[in-house]
């Protein structure tokens, strides 16, 4: 089953026994999930979209990891000012197995 979730703001295409790389939840490891924000599902059989959630579904998943992106570099310079500002920014996440997709 595959189903489209609204994560955090974030649309995540999802399926059962994955490990999927989301915005961080502030959930520690080890804990469950629970997102009732699904837009979208399909099996083999039929297709349901919401409108524009679906009514009753949710999903079931469980925290791995919380983590930091690689850093990103971010560099302004002002020509012939001798001005010049540079910064890093490292975003942060959290990965979770999704266990069950409930309908």
């Amino acid at each position: 089953m595959i189903a489209v979730v609204d994560i955090a703001g974030k649309q995540v295409k999802i399926q059962e026994n994955t490990v999927v790389k989301v915005p961080f939840l502030g959930k520690n490891e080890g804990e469950p999930v629970t997102f009732d924000r699904v837009l979208y599902a399909s099996d083999e059989k039929e297709i349901k979209i919401g409108t524009p959630v679906l009514e009753g579904a949710s999903v079931e998943a469980t925290v791995i990891k919380n983590g930091r992106e690689k850093k990103v570099i971010v560099f302004k310079k002002i020509p012939r000012k001798n001005h010049d500002k540079k910064n890093g920014h490292r975003q942060q996440f959290t990965e979770i197995k999704i266990d069950k997709i409930a309908l």
